[in-house]
This record gives C-alpha cells, structure tokens and sequence, in this order.
C-alpha cells in the first residue's frame, strides 16, 4: 500500500501548479463574463472589478511557476498550459475588457471608432500571442535579465490600470481615439526589441528603496498609482534604451549572444 500511495501523492504534487494555473485561468474568463455583461450597461464597479480579476490572473500566473520550483514538479505540460493560459488571461482577456469599456457605448453614435476600436483590440491580443510564441523559442538565447520587449504580463496590466485608474466607460471620441493609441502602443512595445528589466536584477539597496517608495505611493494614489507605475516604467524603459544607443554604460546592458 505504500508504494502505492506514495505514487498517490506524486500525481497530486504534479497537479498542484496546474490547479493554481487553473485558477488564473477562472480569474481571466471572470474578466471576460464581466466585461460583456457590462457592454451597454456601462457599470464603473464592474469594469473595476474585471480589471482587478486581470491583476488577480498575473498572481496565479506567478505562484504556479513558485508552486513547480518548490514542489520540484516543473513539467512541459505545465510550461505549455501556462503559456495557453497567458494568451486567454493578458491577450484576449484585456483585450475584451478594453473594447467594452472603450467603445461598445459609443460605438452606437460613432460606428467608425466601434470598428477602430475592435481593429485595436485585435491587434493587441494579436501581438500577446506573438511575444507570447517569440519568448518561448528565445528560452536560453537571451539575457535572463531583461526581456525583450515588453512582457504580455505588464501589457496587460498596462492597459487594465487605465480601467481600474478610470473606471467610467469612455464617454466622447477624444476618449475613445486615446484608447485605441493606448492598445496600438502597448501592443507594438510587445512585439518590440526594447529591453525591459526582469526580476532577475542583481539585488541592492537602491532596488529596496524604490520598491518601498513604491509601496508607500500605492498607499497615498491607490486606484491612480498603478496608471502612474506604468507611465513611469515605459518612460524609464525607453529612456534607458535610447541611453545604451548612444554609449552610456552607467548601467550594464544586455548580453546578445550569437545564437
């Protein structure tokens, strides 16, 4: 009996980080019920909540890598279902999110922004999927310390921020035409070769610092700190590549590797 229950217990160490990827995965279909029931009820809760359902999606996303590393159970199939379930979570998910919220209320006075807005849409999951593809062939090839490209994590986590920041459903064009610049720019910074810093950072005094700075601006903007987290983390990003072009090695940039 012990052999077998000891293979009992091996299957169920097995299944662990595939059932919290599970739950990322009702996290971001919870998204998406949400955001079409509130397509023309326009509900400022509502589409909070599914954009905070997006943010609750990424913990999973991270603890199912934690649960695998711990539990010593990383598998091919865990990697392949997590990757299916990052394109649903931060590709269609907030992609749905955005064009209810965007356009599906104007869309009835503004026919044009309602097909722009669903050209946008489209494109930024559409770009998920590729950085998606493009990061799971480059395993091994690139600098674990920074990504190329933006992840598909804080795109979508980008693009949710304006929601949870605004929750109000767009309300005239101007609105409506910023939101379609939003999914186009997220989208393109995915598929980009901009190097964004990883977590794999060497570990000092100033990450300390800015990561207590940072949680005491979550505590003072609350709903407006992650819009203004993003802003600022596109801007330094963007700047420090543009550095690197012209010469500055203040901080040390990536290793490219011949293969």
């Amino acid at each position: 009996m012990k052999p077998l229950h000891h293979a009992r217990v091996q299957r169920a160490k097995f299944a662990l980080p595939s059932l919290v990827t599970l739950m990322s995965i009702a996290c971001g279909f919870g998204s998406i019920v949400i955001s079409v029931d509130n397509a023309l009820i326009g509900s400022a809760h509502d589409y909070r909540l599914a954009a905070v359902l997006l943010v609750l999606a990424g913990v999973f996303d991270a603890l199912d890598g934690m649960v695998a590393r711990a539990t010593n159970t990383t598998s091919e199939f865990g990697m392949q279902l997590d990757s299916i379930a990052d394109v649903m979570n931060f590709g269609c998910a907030p992609g749905l999110l955005l064009y209810c919220y965007g356009f599906v209320q104007l869309g009835a006075h503004e026919p044009a922004l309602l097909r722009l807005g669903g050209i946008a849409s489209f494109f930024f999951v559409a770009c998920g999927a590729l950085r998606l593809a493009r990061f799971n062939v480059n395993v091994g090839r690139t600098d674990p310390r920074y990504f190329v490209g933006m992840p598909i994590t804080a795109g979508a986590a980008c693009v949710a921020s304006v929601v949870v920041a605004w929750p109000d459903p767009a309300a005239s064009t101007l609105h409506g035409g910023l939101i379609v610049a939003l999914l186009f720019a997220v989208g393109s910074l995915m598929v980009s070769t901009v190097r964004f810093p990883s977590s794999k950072q060497k570990k000092s005094w100033t990450a300390l610092a800015v990561l207590l700075i940072n949680l005491g601006l979550l505590a003072w903007l609350q709903a407006m700190y992650f819009a203004l987290f993003f802003a600022v983390y596109i801007a330094a990003t963007l700047a420090l590549n543009l550095a690197w072009k012209q010469g500055w090695r203040g901080i040390a940039p990536p290793v490219v590797y011949e293969d």
